[in-house]
C-alpha cells in the first residue's frame, strides 16, 4: 500500500521559510512523480510545484516561482518543498501527491492517484 506522509508545516512570519517532507513508502518501483499542492480554506485545490523523478524536470506555479524550491531525495524516498519568502496568501493546508505519469510544460499533468494528509501551512504575523 502506497503511503505518503506531510510533515514541516507550522505558523511562521510574512518573510519567513518552512521545508516540508513529503515521505512515500510502499512502492513496488521507482517510477513515480511527485506534485505539491495546496488548498486555502474556501478555495479550489490548486497545484504548486512538480517533480518529474525521471528527468528532474520542474514546474512551479506562478505565484511561488522564485520561492518555492521542489527537491527529492532518492534513498530516503523524499521529496522536499522550500518555502522560502512566504506570504500570508501561502496559508493553506500542502498536500503531496505521486502519480505514475508527468507531462510539465506550461502546466503539470499526472494522474495523482495517491495523497498525503496533508500539513498546514500558516503564514501570518
Amino acid at each position: 500500500e502506497v503511503q505518503l506522509v506531510e510533515s514541516g508545516g507550522g505558523l511562521v512570519q510574512p518573510g519567513g521559510s518552512l521545508r516540508l517532507s513529503c515521505a512515500a513508502s510502499g512502492f513496488t518501483s521507482d517510477e513515480y512523480h511527485i506534485g505539491w499542492f495546496r488548498q486555502a480554506p474556501g478555495r479550489e485545490r490548486e497545484v504548486v510545484s512538480c517533480l518529474d523523478r525521471t528527468d528532474g524536470i520542474t514546474y512551479y506555479a506562478e505565484s511561488v516561482k522564485g520561492r518555492f524550491t521542489i527537491s527529492s531525495d532518492h534513498p530516503k524516498n523524499t521529496v522536499y518543498l522550500q518555502m522560502d519568502s512566504l506570504k500570508p496568501e501561502d496559508t493553506a493546508v500542502y498536500y503531496c501527491a505521486t502519480s505514475s505519469w508527468m507531462i510539465i510544460g506550461k502546466m503539470c499533468a499526472g494522474n495523482f492517484a495517491s495523497w498525503g494528509q496533508g500539513t498546514q501551512v500558516t503564514v501570518s504575523s
